[in-house]
Formats: C-alpha cells, structure tokens, sequence
C-alpha cells in the first residue's frame, strides 16, 4: 500500500458515535443505560473520543525503572540486615525499614547494602532529630542523601492525624521536623491514611495536597531560596482496585503537585511511593488479595509511581513471614520482568479515558484544596473535625455499598465459601481496635470494608 491503512476509511465523530448509540438502544435512555456515576461525582461514559479535547495534560515524565520496594520492622539492626540482603538477592530494589527503638546502630542496619544503587527509607515510630543526625555522621548516609537515595520518612502531621496527637506538641514537634528537614533537605507527605480510611479519590488527592502545603507554609520562611529549591519530595499514596482512577489519581497528584510548587518557584517533581490498600482485602477467601493487590500494583505502575511496595496477602492477619513475603516480591517481578511493565515511558498518556479521568479528578480535587485553605487550612480542619467528618461520610457510603452487595468483594459479601475456617488461622487479630484515651483532636480511622462480616463468620465457626 502506498498510503497509511487509516487514510481509507472517513473519520467518524463522537456526536456519530453517540447518535448509532442512540438507535441501536431502541428507545433506551443513552444516560440512564450507559452511564454510570461514581462515589467521586464523575460520570463515567461508554466511550472518549479525541474531539472531546483540545489538548492532554502534560504529566511530567517518569521512568519507565519503577523500583519494587519491600518493607522490613527493624527489632534488631542484625535480624533487619539480614533480611534486607536476601530480600535484594531475590529481586527487591527499594528498601524502608520501619524503625520503633531510637538505639537502632544505623551503620550495623545499611551494613552490605549498595546505597548508589538501592533507594532506602528510614520510618521512626517516635521524632528525634538527633536519631537522624546522629545517623547521617558516616560518609556513606550524607553521600545517599545527597544523591536521593536514602530518605528519613518523617511526617509529623500525618502522626497527628493518626493518632490524635503531635508526638510531644506542635511547637516542640515543629522545631524537631524543622532540624530533621534542614539536615535532610527531604520532606515527605504519607497520604496512605486518607485511602484506608475510607475517603473518596478527590479527598484523598485534595488532603494530600493541603497537607503538603502546610509544611510549604511552614519553611516558606525559615528556608533560603537554594535550599527550598533543591528539596526532595515524597508522597506515600495507597492504590485502591478502582483500576483506571487509581492509575489516574497517581498521574493528578503529579499535575497538582506540579501547580502547586509552582506557586511557591520550588521543585516541581516529586517522588511517588505507591502500595496496595488494606481497606478491601480479607481474611476470608484470602488469596483473592494476591488478585487485588496484582491491579493495584498495575494501577501504580502505569499511574507513574517511583516505588511500589506489594502487600502481602495474609498482611492483615499473620505476622511478617518468608512466604507471604515472597509472593509479594514475586507478584511485582512477574509485571517487571515477565510483563515487561517497565518497558514503556507515561505508558497511559494519550488514552482518552485516563485523560478523562485525570482532568476531572484534578480539577475537582483542586477545588476542594482551595477550600481548605480559603476555610483556614489542613490543620485547622483537622482540628475543627471537617476532614474526619467528610471521611467518615464517605466511608459510610462506601460501606453501605459493600453491605447492600453494589460493592463486591468476591469470597466475603459474595460467593462466599461456607466451608472456609479462619479463627484458628489468626495470629495477628485483624479487627479496628478500640482504647480510650485523651487525644489532642479526632483520629482519623483506618477500617476495612468486611470487618463486621468477618466478625460475624468467625462467631459461627
């Protein structure tokens, strides 16, 4: 053929699209029938077409080199050494260890572990800015630092929002985040909260949004311009099964950090570390987890994140085990070297859906941001209890959905198998657990959607 295949057939509109629609439809509502509206307030249609845009959004570019990322409870720097070196033999390519003990030899935990090469966090349990100091006295920490390769995960409004209260107070937690920042040059914003809690998507991208910009408040003037300008970003997001939202959501949190920085003349890029929700996995019928955190970890990848850390499928119920570690790690070398999921740089742009998608979530999450700030900002709805209402609502309606079967998750509220026995099976009790205790403001709640259902099995084994 001298001329391309798609030069011999006329191009054909939306409006002719919807029209054929129409008549093949015999007199059905084209709305009522073919869309669907979704718990974000977006209209989902049956079909995008390129005329319905004038342009796509210019996502900042992302390698196609995502790291597969496992986490490691650090109870002995030795114990979490040795772990961390065989997980890296097996495929992982990311580390964070989750530190609880402030006399953890940081030197004896990095002991072996390639810092050029391997991304490593270190999350604390407790602030201190001089445990983080104190770790960046070798060489090799101020060197990975430098070069973005080693990360202190320290979110003290996250803490906040958890617990119910700053780790000491606001001032005194300010003043140690402010030392751990001008040492580290990195900030970093854990929004995985929002998601296991329940909010919706536009929550979930509106509050990590303003919760960033309460730290952009905050060192707008204890910072020099160089050293504003050379910070590093990090945004912890939890991916939930919604497949093309998810993988949108991650490519909006790109365009609103991206806007917002620029308010601010700072980095416009940041680092996404992404990982499976808990809010839908299950005790019962547990592998179908490997199922949902398998699209989770897709949407991840194709959304843009620089790290993804798998799930475990029996996380929510057993202790940390070589098993279910391995499947985890497995699951992510299987789309990395099998389905080649690196192999392609943006791999969702152009698709008119995602671009959809990702133009309405941004737009309506922005929407929301400004809200909040024209309303006092982050921490002042924190404090006034607005952001754990809002959550509380929406995760009542996500929960009516799963108890009325709209929303399924198959093996509990369906096709359950009756034969399935778990209460010898629990080592860690899965369940939201409940003390009383004075806190500071409301804690926002991290539930899974068949905890009730669950309970309810398990009292008739």
């Amino acid at each position: 053929m001298t001329k391309p295949l798609f030069n011999e057939f006329p191009e054909v509109s939306s409006k002719q699209w919807k029209q054929k629609i129409q008549v093949d439809l015999k007199g059905a509502d084209y709305n009522d029938t073919l869309i669907w509206n979704t718990n974000e307030g977006i209209d989902v249609k049956p079909f995008y077409h390129s005329d319905e845009f004038d342009e796509f959004n210019t996502i900042p570019k992302t390698k196609t080199t995502w790291k597969i990322g496992e986490t490691i409870i650090v109870d002995t720097a030795v114990e979490a050494n040795s772990k961390a070196i065989d997980s890296l033999q097996r495929g992982t390519e990311a580390l964070t260890f989750v530190i609880t003990q402030s006399d953890i030899d940081i030197q004896q935990l990095l002991k072996g572990i390639d810092l050029d090469a391997i991304p490593v966090h270190l999350e604390t349990t407790f602030l201190s800015d001089k445990f983080v100091t104190s770790s960046m006295d070798t060489e090799p920490s101020r060197s990975a630092i430098e070069k973005s390769h080693l990360y202190f995960n320290t979110d003290i409004i996250h803490n906040l929002a958890k617990s119910g209260n700053w780790y000491s107070n606001l001032k005194k937690d300010h003043l140690s985040f402010e030392a751990i920042v001008k040492s580290t040059n990195q900030i970093t914003v854990d929004a995985t909260l929002y998601q296991n809690a329940g909010a919706t998507i536009i929550q979930q991208l509106a509050y990590a949004l303003a919760h960033a910009n309460e730290y952009l408040n905050h060192f707008e003037t204890r910072l020099d311009e160089k050293s504003k300008s050379t910070l590093t970003y990090v945004f912890k997001v939890s991916v939930g099964t919604n497949y093309f939202f998810e993988i949108a959501k991650l490519r909006a949190l790109r365009l609103l950090w991206q806007s917002l920085a620029s308010e601010y003349n700072i980095n416009s890029s940041c680092k996404i570390i992404a990982q499976p929700s808990k809010r839908n996995k299950t005790i019962y019928d547990y592998n179908t987890n490997m199922l949902r955190t398998t699209t989770e970890c897709m949407s991840a990848i194709l959304g843009g994140a620089d790290e993804v850390y798998n799930l475990p499928y029996d996380a929510i119920y057993h202790n940390p085990n070589e098993f279910g570690d391995r499947i985890s790690r497995n699951q992510l070398l299987v789309l990395k070297r099998e389905s080649y999921f690196d192999k392609v740089e943006n791999a969702s742009d152009g698709a008119y859906y995602i671009e959809s998608l990702t133009e309405q979530l941004a737009n309506k999450a922005l929407e929301l941001f400004k809200d909040i700030e024209s309303n006092g900002g982050f921490l002042s709805q924190l404090k006034e209890g607005t952001i754990q209402r809002k959550i509380k609502e929406s995760a009542a309606k996500e929960q009516e959905q799963f108890n009325d079967g709209t929303l399924v998750l198959l093996g509990t509220n369906k096709h359950p198998n009756t034969n399935d026995k778990m209460k010898d099976n629990l080592e860690i009790d899965p369940f939201l657990q409940k003390t009383k205790r004075k806190t500071l403001i409301e804690p926002i709640i991290e539930k899974r959607l068949s905890e009730t259902t669950e309970k309810e099995r398990l009292k008739d084994e």
